[in-house]
């Protein structure tokens, strides 16, 4: 606690704080308050009725803002879609990747047609759903929709954008402003406020006897199991030693000291499965709302909790660990950096041979990644569903509030050593974080 009152001693870092919990604030207000035209309790009964299905994958992600069906029912899943377009685009298109090159300029011109991209996004779901919703009915029949038309198609389509557009702004606001990545916090609070409900739906299992008392050890020692794992991983680094040769410049002598280059055991962090999830939420959502046979037999075939669903989602994870690593880390520049300042890997010649030992040392690591990412998130999940446990207690979840609260923890922590403060731990800093 005392890494807390420092932190509040701190001016700025006191306002960064602040200016966070604010957003969050205002974001979980949004989240209450309803798109016009919908029979709430009829909408709320189906998501109960659904709860460890797609729905119940999609409305954890948009933190209950599905099953209110609120301003904020679409998320920030849209913008991150658009992000993954983008980051594919600039690897296959050369102006998009010389745009990157830039530098802020390039980077807030990418980030522009994120913004845009995230728009026509939000503008085909919202279609999809306010489309999808005047067919369905309630638990008892009741229609969800109270006044079916064009009218209402298009103020939920201009509703749904717009929040959208404003969670988009809202986490861009906290990233430059507040503490940690907006995006990622935006979805850690709407995991992390669907705790409490899941925790009381699991007791009132409990209390049923749909689950046996047995396993509830089993399940608590799973999850911090799961929990210890990724803060192990997550801050795992994979050293290699650099030498830097003595220069000798006038009478003083500059390098010669010795120092590594930390490598990620898990480079990616908790993208790919945000990322993998956001891309089978996409197309699994247009299927649930499109009255088709062939699209409804594609989207049962890929809901949770199939055989297709799970090699699909881990084939993602995989992809996009790959991808995430690739774009993040260039072993040439890496490379070329150490070759300009006079540093070295023992053993290895400057330059190229540098260039490939550093690739081929990060490709191992990007293997350990992502099947350190898979099993995380889908061995648990299978777990869950043999024993009817709620949606809530997955490893996806568990893997993204973990991993967010790990970053954001490091990012306070930066701001408490730069001015001469310990960090949250007695003996030092996070280990790995040195």
């Amino acid at each position: 606690m005392s890494g807390f009152q420092r932190a509040a001693q701190i001016p700025e870092l006191r306002r960064r704080l602040l200016f966070t919990l604010i957003m969050l604030a205002v974001y979980r207000i949004g989240v209450q308050v309803p798109t016009p035209g919908i029979n709430s309790e009829a909408l709320s009964a189906f998501f109960q009725q659904h709860a460890g299905t797609l729905f119940g994958m999609f409305n954890m992600f948009s933190g209950g803002a599905l099953e209110n069906f609120s301003i904020f029912a679409l998320g920030i899943m849209p913008y991150i879609s658009a992000s993954i377009i983008m980051q594919l685009l600039t690897v296959v298109i050369p102006q998009l990747e010389t745009l990157k090159k830039e530098g802020e300029a390039g980077r807030r011109k990418i980030t522009q047609y994120t913004r845009y991209g995230t728009v026509v996004l939000s503008v085909i779901q919202g279609s999809f759903i306010a489309a999808g919703l005047e067919g369905m009915t309630g638990v008892n029949g009741e229609m969800i929709v109270l006044d079916p038309g064009v009218q209402f198609k298009l103020m939920t389509i201009i509703t749904l954008t717009s929040g959208t557009a404003f969670l988009m702004w809202l986490g861009e606001q906290m990233t430059e402003r507040g503490v940690g990545n907006g995006i990622s916090l935006i979805i850690f609070a709407g995991i992390v406020a669907s705790g409490p409900s899941a925790l009381i739906n699991f007791v009132e299992l409990v209390r049923a006897g749909e689950i046996q008392l047995f396993f509830v050890p089993f399940i608590i020692a799973m999850m911090l199991a799961v929990v210890g794992l990724i803060v192990f991983v997550e801050t795992a680094q994979r050293r290699i030693p650099i030498q830097y040769a003595k220069r000798v410049v006038g009478r003083r002598v500059y390098g010669g000291q010795s120092s590594h280059l930390p490598l990620k055991i898990n480079v990616s962090g908790v993208i790919p499965p945000i990322f993998a999830s956001s891309i089978m939420m996409f197309p699994a959502t247009i299927g649930s709302f499109v009255q088709v046979d062939w699209v409804q037999r594609a989207s049962a075939a890929m809901s949770p909790g199939t055989v297709y669903y799970y090699i699909c989602f881990i084939v993602l994870i995989v992809f996009f660990c790959f991808f995430y690593a690739a774009v993040q880390f260039k072993p040439e520049d890496v490379a070329e950096n150490l070759r300009k300042n006079g540093g070295f890997i023992p053993g290895i010649r400057p330059g190229k041979r540098t260039a490939e030992f550093i690739d081929k040392a990060l490709t191992r690591l990007t293997v350990l990644g992502a099947i350190y990412l898979s099993a995380v998130c889908v061995m648990p999940t299978i777990l869950i569903e043999r024993l009817s446990l709620p949606f809530y207690f997955g490893g996806t979840a568990l893997l993204i509030i973990v991993g967010v609260a790990i970053d954001t923890i490091s990012q306070i922590e930066s701001h408490l050593v730069m001015r001469n403060y310990e960090g949250f731990m007695k003996q030092g800093r996070i280990k790995g974080r040195r």
